[in-house]
């Protein structure tokens, strides 16, 4: 079932939301918007995405009508130094919000994925686009399965908990909440954030996992994460090291 526009926009007033049956990319179209001068928080979504853009330019899956693909513009007092922070506000907006509207708990594989019974449910893309941020959240919501090249990794709200959910209502739940963390990380600093993230996250610390860094692979136990955001890892190897970037998984 498409999501019913005119009642969101009602519950939005102040907010331009644009949607669209299809379109390649609303990270494309947010990006655009957000050049051209649209105001913070303005929100582009779609029932279906032809080209969604995941974490390094991968592909994401987007069925139809089936999940909540959306990218918002965010006019934050932050520098482009502080864009792992906002991916860390926008994921515990994400878990709050996914909660209040499912009941479904959620954990953060740091930096950006979201995950429900161990399977990524939700991505999260940000992109400094001066002056603004272009954020890009994907949440599986009513999905039965998945293509079998992602089905051991992904998963949705549906398959979860059993249960069919409206994906208005986790909208209408996340909007505010991203609102929320966002604007305390712009008045109170880093602190709250990485505070926050580091107790809704079994990820940051004291996890065993491997990291894929795309030339060389470390395996260690994760050791909190530093002032900017980043994943700390005690390697295998006797080093300390800060994890800018990579694929973190869970390993023994």
């Amino acid at each position: 079932m498409a999501i019913d526009l005119e009642r969101l926009r009602a519950r939005f007033p102040a907010r331009h939301i644009e949607w669209h049956d299809v379109i390649d990319s609303t990270m494309k179209v947010a990006t655009g918007l957000a050049a051209s001068g649209s105001p913070h928080g303005t929100a582009v979504g779609a029932e279906e995405q032809t080209a969604g853009i995941g974490r390094y330019g991968r592909h994401w899956h987007s069925e139809p009508e089936s999940g909540i693909y959306m990218s918002l513009i965010l006019r934050l007092p932050v520098g482009p130094d502080r864009l792992p922070l906002v991916t860390l506000a926008l994921g515990l907006a994400v878990v709050n919000a996914i909660h209040k509207a499912t009941d479904v708990t959620c954990d953060i594989r740091w930096p950006n994925d979201v995950l429900a019974g161990g399977k990524k449910c939700c991505g999260i893309l940000t992109q400094f686009e001066p002056p603004a941020i272009v954020a890009g959240i994907g949440i599986n919501v009513n999905q039965p399965a998945f293509p079998g090249e992602i089905a051991a990794i992904a998963t949705s709200l549906r398959i979860a908990s059993g249960r069919i959910h409206s994906r208005e209502q986790i909208i209408s739940e996340l909007l505010p909440d991203i609102d929320s963390y966002c604007g305390l990380l712009a008045s109170e600093g880093a602190d709250p954030i990485l505070r926050l993230f580091t107790q809704a996250s079994s990820y940051v610390s004291g996890r065993r996992v491997t990291v894929d860094q795309g030339d060389h692979v470390l395996n260690g136990t994760t050791a909190g994460l530093n002032a900017a955001g980043f994943l700390m890892l005690q390697g295998d190897d006797g080093k300390l090291h800060q994890i800018i970037a990579g694929g973190v998984r869970p390993c023994s």
